[in-house]
C-alpha cells in the first residue's frame, strides 16, 4: 500500500487517507516497459500486412495480365459491347460440357430462352446431332447442322488460355438464307440442264424427221414429228394448266426433262391443281425439288419401269403433295431416320466431307415443312411414298 498524501476535509483539518490503488508513477513505469513490445508487434503486423498486400497485388496483376483497374473496367465494357454487337453466334463451353458464355446471336440462332450459362449442353434441347458434336469438343470446321428453323454452319476449336485446356469455343453462322438461295440456284441450273437436254432431243428428232423426208417417207415423218410434239405439249399443258405458281411450274418442267434424260419417267397426276399458295417460292422449290430428286435417284436403283409419280392438290385450305417412286423403297428403320442430317442411301465412296451437303436434302425438306407449320410422312416398303401437307397462306384461288 502507498499513501497518497494528506487530504483536507471541509473544515480544513488534515485527514490521513491511505489509497488501495496504483500511483501515476507506477502506471507510467509499466507503460514505458510495455512500449517496446507494442512497437515491435505493430512493426511485425505492418510487415506481414505489407507482404500480404504485395503478394495479393502481384497475384491479381498476374491474373489480369498487368491491367490497371481502369484498363480492366474498359476491357469489360468492350467485351460486353462486342458480345452484344457481333452478328455471329458465340458459345464458350468448359471441359465439363457446361456453357460458360453465350452471346445474343447464339441464343437467337439456337432458339434458347434466357441465358444458358451454367447449364450442361444436353439440357439445352438442341438437335441430337448438334448436341453430340458439341459434347465431343473436337475440332469442327464449317460443318452444317439443321435445327428446327435454321441451317447453321458450326465451327469448334479448343480454348487454350495460357496454353492450358479450358473447354471449347463454338461459333455459329446462319446459313438458312444462303441455303435457300443455293436451292433456287440449283433449280435454275437444273432447268438450264433440262433446256440443254430438250435442245439435244429436239435436234435428234429434227434430224430423224429430215432423214425421213429425204427418204421420201413423208407420212412417217409427219406422224413421228406430231407424236413427239403432242407428247411434249401434253406435259407442258398439264403443268401450266394445273400449277399457278410460276416457280413451281418451271421446276416441274425442268425436273421432267432431267428425269427423261436419266431414263426415268416423271408422271404428273392429271388431277394436279395448285393455285396461289402464299408459300414462298424458295420453300416450294426446296420441298418439291428435293423430293423429286430423291425419287428419281431411288427409281434408278430399282427395276424397270423406272417411274416417279407426283400429285399436288388443295384440300381443306392445305396444299397436299405426294411423291412416289418405283425404287427399292425404305425399311422401317430407315423410314425413322430418313429426315436426319447426313442420312443417305447413295454411294458415299468419294463423297464430300460431312457437312458439305451429303444427305442434307430431306433434312431441309423437313425443316421447310416445319417452318410453315406443316407435316411430312414417309411410307416404308417397296417403292417409297412421301406425303407433305402445308397450310395455305392465302385464301384458295381457282386454278385456270
Amino acid at each position: 500500500m502507498r499513501a497518497t498524501g494528506p487530504v483536507l476535509d471541509a473544515g480544513g483539518e488534515v485527514v490521513a487517507l491511505v489509497s488501495a490503488g496504483l500511483t501515476v508513477d507506477a502506471i507510467g513505469e509499466d507503460l514505458a516497459a510495455a512500449v517496446p513490445g507494442i512497437v515491435g508487434m505493430g512493426a511485425v503486423t505492418l510487415a506481414v500486412g505489407g507482404l500480404g498486400s504485395w503478394a495479393l497485388s502481384r497475384r491479381v496483376r498476374r491474373q489480369t495480365h498487368g491491367l490497371s483497374p481502369g484498363a480492366l473496367a474498359r476491357m469489360v465494357d468492350y467485351h460486353e459491347a462486342v458480345l452484344h454487337a457481333v452478328r455471329e453466334g458465340l458459345l464458350l463451353v468448359d471441359g465439363e460440357q457446361r456453357v460458360q458464355l453465350a452471346n445474343d446471336e447464339a441464343r437467337r440462332l439456337l432458339d434458347l430462352d434466357g441465358d444458358p450459362a451454367g447449364r450442361h449442353l444436353p439440357e439445352l434441347g438442341l438437335p441430337r446431332e448438334l448436341t453430340e458434336t458439341l459434347c465431343l469438343q473436337g475440332t469442327v470446321v464449317d460443318e452444317i447442322h439443321v435445327t428446327g428453323t435454321r441451317v447453321l454452319v458450326v465451327n469448334q476449336a479448343a480454348a487454350r488460355p495460357s496454353d492450358r485446356a479450358a473447354g471449347t469455343v463454338v461459333t455459329l453462322r446462319d446459313h438458312t438464307e444462303l441455303q435457300t438461295l443455293t436451292g433456287e440456284l440449283d433449280s435454275v441450273r437444273a432447268f438450264a440442264e433440262s433446256l440443254r437436254a430438250q435442245s439435244h432431243e429436239a435436234a435428234n428428232r429434227l434430224h430423224t424427221t429430215v432423214s425421213l423426208v429425204e427418204l421420201g417417207r413423208l407420212q412417217e415423218a409427219v406422224d413421228f414429228a406430231t407424236a413427239e410434239l403432242a407428247s411434249a405439249q401434253r406435259l407442258t399443258d398439264r403443268v401450266v394448266d394445273g400449277v399457278d405458281e410460276p416457280v413451281l411450274a418451271a421446276l416441274l418442267l425442268g425436273k421432267a426433262a432431267t428425269a427423261h434424260e436419266r431414263g426415268v419417267a416423271l408422271e404428273i397426276d392429271p388431277a394436279t391443281a395448285v393455285g396461289s399458295t402464299g408459300i414462298p417460292g424458295g420453300d416450294l422449290v426446296t420441298i418439291v425439288g428435293n423430293l423429286v430428286d430423291n425419287a428419281i435417284d431411288a427409281a434408278l436403283g430399282g427395276e424397270a419401269p423406272r417411274e416417279v409419280h407426283l400429285a399436288m392438290w388443295v384440300e381443306d385450305d392445305r396444299l397436299e403433295i405426294r411423291v412416289e417412286d418405283t425404287g427399292p423403297g425404305l425399311s422401317e428403320e430407315d423410314a425413322g431416320r430418313v429426315f436426319e442430317r447426313g442420312w443417305t442411301t447413295k454411294d458415299v465412296a468419294g463423297a464430300q466431307p460431312k457437312g458439305l451437303g451429303r444427305g442434307l436434302g430431306l433434312a431441309l425438306v423437313a425443316q421447310a415443312v416445319r417452318r410453315h407449320g406443316g407435316s411430312i410422312s414417309v411410307r416404308p416398303g417397296s417403292g417409297a411414298e412421301f406425303r407433305v401437307s402445308l397450310p395455305l397462306r392465302v385464301p384458295v384461288q381457282a386454278v385456270r
